[in-house]
């Protein structure tokens, strides 16, 4: 266990060391919130208006979660993995005697800290001028505090799991930008499922993207309580488990690519 904590201590150094980057990166999730709710507030502001099971005070709330869970486990993990897989120096990662998967994990939660206190700040400014949002009763904000958790492991297997194709591509950004263009759509982070066709509203509600956002921020608004609440939250877990051990098996065959000074 000492090893682990020694990666996430060195990977919250990294970020502070690197705060410009680490800073940019989560001031584009940002901006993107400020951007959203200008947007719905001219569509919901409207007195009575209610579009899709939403008003305003339920978008508002909506996307100050969608912020929270986008701005957690930040792309600077699959950066410094991906450059280390194209680099080579991943086979100096191999020869540790730490578990691959468990030290990259451990490499986020490393800097979850940083990226909690970032987000207080701006949530805080945020409610600021747009008004504190209704806090769910104690059952559903347990089941919230719990999404929030799940949602830390499970982001980080999905980065984990796309950022493995680099030992085949050897490049990261078309990745990279597949990967956020697909769980920004199913997540719900930039528009909510209610709104999509019925179909892919299904298939995005039970695919492992759902627990990135709409999960957590359903439950937060009162959108999803009592037993399907607690089915979403049994789905976000049952996704974290499958994809880390699908994550391994890929692991191993990523590793028949791995080619070091023509070795």
């Amino acid at each position: 266990m000492r090893a682990y904590t020694a990666h996430a201590r060195a990977a919250a150094l990294s970020a502070l060391a690197y705060r410009g980057n680490f800073l940019m990166s989560l001031g584009g999730v940002a901006f993107q919130l400020i951007a959203l709710l200008a947007v719905w507030k001219v569509l919901l502001g409207g007195a009575g208006t209610r579009i899709g099971g939403f008003d305003w005070p339920h978008m508002r709330s909506y996307l100050l979660v969608a912020f929270a869970s986008g701005a957690l486990v930040g792309t600077f993990v699959d950066f410094r993995m991906a450059w280390r897989i194209k680099s080579g120096l991943v086979a100096l990662d191999l020869v540790k005697p730490v578990d691959y998967q468990r030290a990259r994990l451990w490499e986020a939660i490393g800097g979850v800290w940083i990226e909690i206190a970032v987000i207080a700040v701006v949530a805080t400014v945020s409610m600021l001028f747009s008004g504190v949002p209704d806090l769910p009763p104690g059952p559903e904000l347990a089941l919230f505090a719990t999404s929030m958790l799940l949602l830390i492991p499970l982001k980080f297997i999905i980065v984990y799991f796309s950022t493995l194709a680099c030992f085949w591509t050897q490049n990261d950004v078309g990745i990279l930008w597949a990967r956020q263009a697909v769980t920004g759509l199913l997540s719900g982070a930039l528009v909510p499922l209610a709104y999509f066709p019925g179909w892919l509203a299904t298939a995005a509600q039970w695919s492992p993207f759902a627990g990135l956002t709409s999960t957590p921020a359903l439950i937060f608004v009162g959108q999803a309580s009592g037993g399907r609440a607690l089915l979403l939250v049994g789905v976000q877990l049952a996704w974290v488990i499958v994809l880390w051990y699908a994550a391994r098996a890929l692991f191993s065959r990523a590793l028949r690519q791995l080619t070091v000074h023509g070795g």
